[in-house]
């Protein structure tokens, strides 16, 4: 028999504290993790990845909490999930789904992994990819308006 499968999904575009937070505590809820990583045509709901899905894939694989990471089907996002055949699937504090209807069309397809949402990370303000972007335009954009400035006394 095998241990607790867990599924866990997500962009995990530029890879920040939330994000391993978010795969912690889906591991602590059973034996092994599977992370499905979103690919590059199938984000819509935010802007698009900066990292192309094949380096996002990669940077996941390599977590400590990771068992097997995936890339997501290009047309069906269930398929994964009827191959793993998780008994748990997590959904992030911050994910736009609705446990009730995940669970029936889960159910449609004869699968019935409890939906647990996962809390939101309470750590610093750097915990979505967005504002991780906004800081480096942010700093990056003063730092270059520095420098020009120091040319200007040479």
């Amino acid at each position: 028999m095998t241990g607790r499968r867990i599924v866990a999904t997500g962009t995990f575009d530029i890879l920040h504290p939330g994000h391993l937070f978010y795969l912690e505590e889906s591991k602590k809820l059973g034996d092994e993790l599977f992370v499905i990583v979103a690919r590059d045509a199938n984000v819509k709901h935010k802007p698009h990845p900066i990292i192309p899905e094949d380096q996002r894939l990669a940077m996941v694989a390599a977590l400590k909490p990771v068992d097997h990471a995936m890339l997501g089907d290009q047309t069906d996002m269930f398929r994964p999930i009827e191959k793993i055949r998780p008994d748990i699937i997590t959904i992030g504090f911050n994910q736009m789904f609705s446990e009730e209807t995940l669970s029936r069309q889960l159910a449609e397809r004869g699968l019935s992994p409890a939906i647990v949402r996962i809390g939101k990370f309470s750590g610093d303000d750097l915990c979505s990819s967005r504002l991780v972007v906004q800081r480096i335009i942010t700093k990056r954009g003063h730092d270059l308006h520095h420098m020009g400035d120091q040319e200007k006394d040479h």
